[in-house]
This record gives C-alpha cells, structure tokens and sequence, in this order.
C-alpha cells in the first residue's frame, strides 16, 4: 500500500488538444478515491499517466517519496482492471488469474495457492477450469478483479470496471468492489462518469471537467456544498435545478428577484449574499426541497407542468415558467398532467448560491 499523489501534473497532446490541466490530487494509503466526470473531462487520460501508459506533459506523479516518472507501467507495481476484461479467451479462468504470477515466474504452489485463495474471494472458485467464453458479464469481471488481486500490488486501478453491466448487476457490484476494497486496505483509483458509483463507494471523489479538478472532497461535502455551479448540476440524481436571479432591496430589506416576484430571504442567507456583494446569483434548488402543487398557494410560482416521470415511491415534475426549468418530486398521488399549471415552492433555506459570473459558490 502506497499514497499517491499529482503534483502540478498536465497532459498536452499538442495543437491545443490539453486533455489535464494542472492537477495537484494526494491519495492517501489505503483510500479510495473516484475520479468523476463526463466523457472527454481527463479522468481516464489521467489514471493512464498514473499507470504509466500515458507520459506526461509535465509535473510529477509520486507514489510514496517516489517520483514514477519515468517508471514503465511493470515496475510501478499497480494492477488495472478495464471495462472489456482484456480476458485471453483461449485459457482457463485458473490461467488467467495465475498470467500475472507466471509472468514473475511466482513459484507453481504459490501460485495455486494464492490463485485458489482469490478465486474463494470473489466466489469464483467453481469457475476455475471454465473458459471466458463460458461466462456471465459478472463472472468476467469477477474474473479480471481476481487477476489484479493476485498480484497483491500497491495500487488498484480501475477504469469504468462496470460501466456496461445491467442496473442489477451494477449496483450489486458496487456493493461487493468497496466491499472487498475495505477488506484489502489496497490505495484504489476508480474512474467512472456515473455520480451514483462515486458517490455509493468513494472515500473521496474528485470531481473533473474539461480537463480541470473541480472539486476533491468526501461524497457528502461534494453533494451538500457542491464548489460551483457545475459541480451542482454535475453530482446529484436528478440534478439540481439553477435559476437566474438577482439582488434587490425592498421597503429597505434584500430580497432575491426572478421574474415578476421576489423572494424573501431567511437571516442567515440575507448575512451571507451581503458579505458576499454579489447582485448577479445562480440560485440552485434540489428536486427533494422543491414542492408542487395544484391548489393555490400565497407566494408560490405559477408554472406549467412540463414532463413527468415516475421514480417508484415518488414522481418527479418538471416544471416551466418563463425561461427556467425546475425539478420537484412530489408524492404519486401528485395527478398534475403535462400542459397543466401548477403552483412551485421551496423555501430560502434549502437555497444554493452561485456567482452568475464565474459559477463558483457563495461562501458560508
């Protein structure tokens, strides 16, 4: 086991194709960490540098008080798993496993020992003398997990590992991976565009977008106090809804104007958007602190109902006034149908604020 670190790392593929832009990231030993975002944000490109598959452009990637540098992929003593397995079809689960072993020229018992060992692990051991080809989706890539186990390395690097699993077969696998992870006490790098395998299975996620580290932070500081306004639409299911308002003062008290209404704010946010002299807010609201309705309510927005879709216990209403769009989840009972008006409330408090400028969150 080893910390990991990045430190001021880029990745230039030259004429203007920047891929990872000064990223300064520390692992701690034993941690467990996603690096989280949409295709095309630097995520993968940077666990390839990692690995050592990709060189970087400059900075310094440190394994302990090690610079890996210039270390090849072999000596860096990191195990990958991928999303297509990259199983040799023309060998037995055992061979597979054991290829790592039989590469280092590990001794046969050994070997068989330690081969038996992972495969009861992962509860593969019945599947030993089977052939990839006579496997599930599930049981592959119990199988590829087991080859980067065996080889007891200091790093665990996975690159999207289920990403192409059914729902079930998805959400099982999460459990059973942080599982086994806690278990091993093994560094671990997890690249995933889904937010909801971040956030189920990370210590800590770094959040990245257009090859710049958004935010570094525990799955609930990432949720609960998202950095900026695209971390805020980014991680959270369904995603928060933003709206463009704007400071005013009314009869001498600061209210938060949208459209033709204006919004009054509790003490605490009325002290932090004054300090913060901001006139120009993203105001955020997620769909659990959103409420809709179609009796009538003093203060509430009119809307119109554009989409609905049921979640099981709850029904999710998009609704539409003016220029804005904004998630709520009602109870199923909610029977408001599409083109139908309906009334829109949350309250100050449950509120997220953003500079209309620059997205980053109003602080504190």
């Amino acid at each position: 086991m080893v910390a990991v670190s990045f430190n001021n790392v880029w990745k230039d593929y030259g004429g203007g194709a920047i891929a990872v832009k000064e990223l300064n990231m520390d692992v701690k030993d034993g941690e467990f960490v996603s690096l989280l975002g949409p295709s095309g944000c630097g995520k993968s490109t940077s666990l390839r540098m990692l690995a050592g598959l990709e060189h970087i452009s400059s900075g310094e990637i440190v394994f302990g008080d090690k610079i890996v540098n210039t270390l090849p992929p072999k000596d860096r003593d990191i195990a990958m798993v991928f999303e297509n397995y990259a199983l040799y079809p023309h060998k037995t689960i055992f061979d597979n496993i054991a290829n790592p072993l039989k590469q280092a020229k590990i001794p046969t018992d050994e070997i068989k020992r330690r081969v038996i060992d992972v495969a009861k692990l992962l509860e593969i051991e019945q599947l030993l003398e089977r052939r990839p080809q006579e496997l599930s989706g599930g049981q592959k890539q119990r199988t590829a997990i087991g080859r980067a186990i065996v080889r007891q390395p200091q790093v665990f690097l996975f690159d999207e590992p289920i990403a192409h699993l059914d729902a079930k077969l998805r959400a099982r696998m999460r459990s059973e991976l942080k599982h086994l992870q806690h278990k091993l006490g093994v560094t671990t790098i997890y690249v995933t565009h889904d937010q909801l395998e971040a956030l189920t299975m990370a210590d800590r996620i770094a959040v990245m977008n257009d090859g710049v580290l958004q935010q570094f932070d525990t799955p609930q500081e990432v949720y609960q106090n998202p950095a900026n306004s695209w971390v805020a639409t980014f991680v959270g299911e369904p995603g928060m809804s933003l709206m463009e308002m704007e400071m005013t003062r009314m009869d001498g008290d600061l209210t938060l104007a949208f459209g033709n209404k204006t919004i009054k704010l509790d003490l605490k946010n009325k002290a932090r958007l004054t300090a913060a002299g901001k006139t120009k807010l993203l105001v955020g609201i997620r769909p659990d602190k959103a409420s809709v309705s179609q009796l009538e309510i003093p203060g509430a927005f009119e809307c119109q109902i554009y989409s609905r879709q049921l979640l099981g216990a709850d029904v999710l209403v998009e609704v539409e006034f003016g220029t804005s769009r904004v998630r709520a989840k009602a109870d199923t009972s909610f029977v408001g149908a599409v083109g139908a008006v309906c009334n829109l409330t949350f309250r100050s408090e449950d509120m997220y604020f953003f500079d209309a400028e620059d997205g980053k969150a109003i602080p504190h």
